[in-house]
């Protein structure tokens, strides 16, 4: 296991201290999916989080969010701690956007709905300025144009694109991307990357996790290689490609570069 020490000089908005999970499937042993993990990640930082698939980078993204409870260890984002079982989870989560794989999109509301809803909802912000910040982030995105086209009418990279909009209209202190480009088609991959990158070049803190190593080497401060449930091995992009120093993430590495 490896431990992450906290940049001198830095205060962490992301602070986590030896978390563990257990996934209980019938019929069979238990799934240990997150085994004392521990990590930070500064404010301004992009922490991206590689491995192999079943490794626990998954359930340590979601638990970020408070998608998945851990058993053991905290979590505390921006000086609240998601562990604490009197924080409100829906209140923080305003704080802390998260980009799936698959959108989650409301298929009956148009782009701009989709933007527009959790504000009205969570933030309270009226019709008329939920629409100002909706077609704003829209044109950000790259996709200005199709404000009232349905989920059914854009392809998957413009899905996502309204997808990560949504998230930046709750102005977050930190976004996280759960492989947000593994459903896409090749040809729509490299302009979802490109606006994380944009993102990630403006100071928004970001934990990524994706098989996308390209992205990696170029976007991350720093890279967590993730396997059985540990993080194994971590360290700056160009130390993680070109001189990992583990057998483990030189054999991962091996077979996907």
């Amino acid at each position: 296991m490896v431990e992450v020490s906290e940049t001198p000089g830095k205060q962490p908005i992301i602070v986590v201290k030896d978390i563990c999970k257990t996934f209980d499937v019938p019929g069979s042993e238990p799934i240990r999916a997150l085994e004392n993990v521990s990590n930070h990640v500064d404010k301004g930082e992009v922490l991206v989080v590689i491995g192999p698939s079943g490794s626990g980078k998954s359930t340590f993204l979601r638990a970020l969010n408070g998608l998945e409870t851990v058993d053991s260890g905290s979590i505390v984002i921006d000086g609240v701690e998601l562990t604490d079982g009197k924080t409100n989870l829906n209140k923080l989560r305003q704080t802390v956007g998260m980009v799936f794989q698959h959108f989650n999109l409301f298929q009956h509301k148009t782009a701009l709905e989709n933007v527009t809803m959790p504000q009205t909802v969570v933030l309270k912000r009226s019709r008329h300025e939920a629409n100002e910040v909706g077609r704003q982030l829209l044109e950000r995105v790259g996709i200005g144009d199709k404000a009232d086209s349905y989920p059914r009418q854009l392809s998957g990279g413009q899905q996502q694109r309204v997808a990560i909009a949504r998230s930046l209209a709750m102005t977050p202190k930190v976004m996280l991307f759960d492989e947000a480009t593994s459903a896409l088609d090749p040809e729509t991959v490299g302009g979802v990357l490109d606006l994380m990158k944009q993102l990630a070049g403006e100071g928004m803190t970001m934990v990524v996790v994706t098989h996308e190593m390209g992205f990696a080497r170029e976007a991350a401060d720093r890279v967590s290689f993730m396997d059985e449930g540990r993080i194994v091995e971590e360290g700056r992009p160009d130390e993680i490609f070109d001189q990992p120093r583990r057998q483990r993430t030189q054999i991962f590495l091996s077979q996907i570069l």
